[in-house]
């Protein structure tokens, strides 16, 4: 049973700068696209970033130019560095495949952008 799991949440103020961690129990990070997705109070869970096993990648106009998501195949993790952080992108993030695979939901991992 795949399980992941995200860390590297937490408090920043607006400007700054986290980058989080998903790390999978065993190999699935070379096979499949991976996402991370994030889900504010009251609002549905979307898309942030996607890279495929060819390291190809993509971001939602939101987070473009201050996000950058990378994957190591070796160490079966995906990385989301955020950068210009807004009190907008606070939310809690997860990680996924794409298409999603709702077995793989994990706790996320809580960013909170305020002053």
């Amino acid at each position: 049973q795949v399980q992941l799991v995200e860390s590297g949440g937490g408090l920043v103020q607006p400007g700054g700068s986290l980058r989080l961690s998903c790390a999978a129990s065993r190999s699935i990070f070379s096979i499949y696209t991976m996402g991370w997705y994030r889900q504010a109070p009251g609002k549905q869970r979307e898309l942030v970033a996607g890279i495929n096993s060819g390291g190809s990648t993509n971001y939602a106009d939101s987070v473009k130019g201050r996000f950058t998501i990378s994957r190591n195949n070796a160490k079966n993790t995906v990385d989301l560095q955020m950068n210009s952080l807004k009190p907008e992108d606070t939310a809690v993030y997860y990680c996924n495949t794409r298409p999603i695979q709702t077995r793989l939901w994990g706790q996320g991992t809580q960013v909170t952008v305020s002053s």
